[in-house]
């Protein structure tokens, strides 16, 4: 068994990275055109170098978004070329009965599974972080919409709203906002500062600042005090990855952060819905290499004549297509209708197990 172990591995793992490497290119052929509209444009010194920068540093995305479906393609590629050569029946005959196909596709499909956890979670986090810094440095700060990202916290009593405008290419905030409300709702306090960053320790360190304080408490009349200071230290939970995350997209965060993300927001009595789906999706994409293993099983107990095997590739490309469109699209409708997040990012993999086993259990047991 060893030797069979060997062999099939050895042509999944194959087809697997030809198919991987031809979407990857694909995709970098169509984010490169995308992204040369950008180069040249004022003086904003964006050239055709900085592009394929920011293209390669996507690449990561790609492959994480793209390493179930390509496990589907390329095992449906081996499965069928092995039964359309009858080497999958000389297989069959040499004690590879069904079960111990399953489980040797489901051992392989563990390995894909910890590969996409560690691209989505370690590498592709980081890669995109340094892309968007990259376009920033040269064509602007990294920000969300016109007012910006907002965040909440709360510090005893008092709660604090924080908007900051955008994030340079140094990591460093511009146009910070902090309002301060007592336990009445209130406003205690509105800072502005130019710019801000992170540290020391728990804390930011806020430049340029101009503060209004607003004193209500035992008095006829409300007082308002204005101060102007060259720097200012106030201390925040309020993290640098927390910040990123608002600006930033949820899904591109690895999975730690996100959590404690959420934490932060349920605390501070903010919605986590959206955050939520996109932290149990990371938990569960992964694990659909397994099912899309089991799914690609039944084709090696087909029968096939000659030249078909580009019909069953061609019906593998449309269901990971298919198991992508349909990711997306559990996650906008879970977030609008306030579905159960982790039922939301669960429902895909649990439509397409439901297929695999229903394939399995007529194709292979059955027949």
């Amino acid at each position: 068994m060893k030797t069979i172990r060997r062999y099939l591995y050895t042509d999944v793992v194959t087809a697997v990275a030809f198919v991987t490497l031809g979407f990857l290119a694909l995709f970098f052929f169509f984010d490169l055109v995308d992204e040369l509209r950008w180069v040249g444009r004022s003086n904003s010194g964006y050239q055709v170098t900085q592009a394929l920068g920011f293209v390669a540093l996507s690449i990561p995305g790609h492959l994480y978004e793209l390493l179930p479906i390509t496990v589907l393609i390329g095992t449906i590629f081996v499965m069928a070329r092995l039964a359309q050569s009858s080497e999958y029946t000389i297989l069959r005959t040499s004690g590879l009965g069904p079960w111990r196909a399953l489980q040797m596709l489901l051992t392989l499909g563990m390995a894909f599974a910890v590969l996409t956890f560690a691209v989505g979670d370690y590498v592709s986090p980081y890669s995109e972080r340094a892309a968007q810094l990259v376009k920033a440095r040269f064509q602007g700060d990294l920000t969300t919409g016109q007012t910006g990202a907002w965040l909440r916290e709360r510090q005893g009593n008092d709660a604090f709203a924080v908007n900051v405008q955008s994030l340079s290419s140094d990591g460093r905030m511009k146009g910070v906002r902090i309002f301060a409300f007592d336990d009445r709702g209130f406003t205690l306090a509105m800072t502005q500062a130019e710019g801000a960053i992170f540290g020391p320790g728990a804390a930011w360190t806020l430049q340029g600042v101009q503060r209004s304080e607003f004193h209500t408490r035992g008095l006829e009349r409300a007082r308002v005090e204005r101060q102007v200071k060259d720097s200012m230290v106030w201390p925040t939970r309020i993290s640098t990855e927390m910040v990123a995350a608002a600006v930033l997209q949820p899904d591109k965060m690895p999975t730690l952060d996100l959590f404690q993300y959420i934490r932060h927001l349920d605390a501070n009595g903010q919605s986590a819905q959206r955050y939520e789906i996109e932290f149990w999706r990371k938990v569960f994409y992964p694990l659909s290499c397994l099912v899309m293993v089991v799914l690609a099983l039944p084709f090696a107990y087909l029968h096939f004549r000659s030249g078909g095997i580009a019909t069953y590739v061609f019906g593998g490309v449309m269901a990971g297509i298919s198991f992508f469109l349909l990711n997306n699209v559990f996650g906008y409708i879970g977030n609008l209708q306030n579905w159960l997040p982790w039922l939301t990012a669960a429902a895909p993999g649990i439509i397409y197990s439901i297929l695999s086993l229903t394939a399995f259990g007529w194709l292979v047991l059955r027949r």
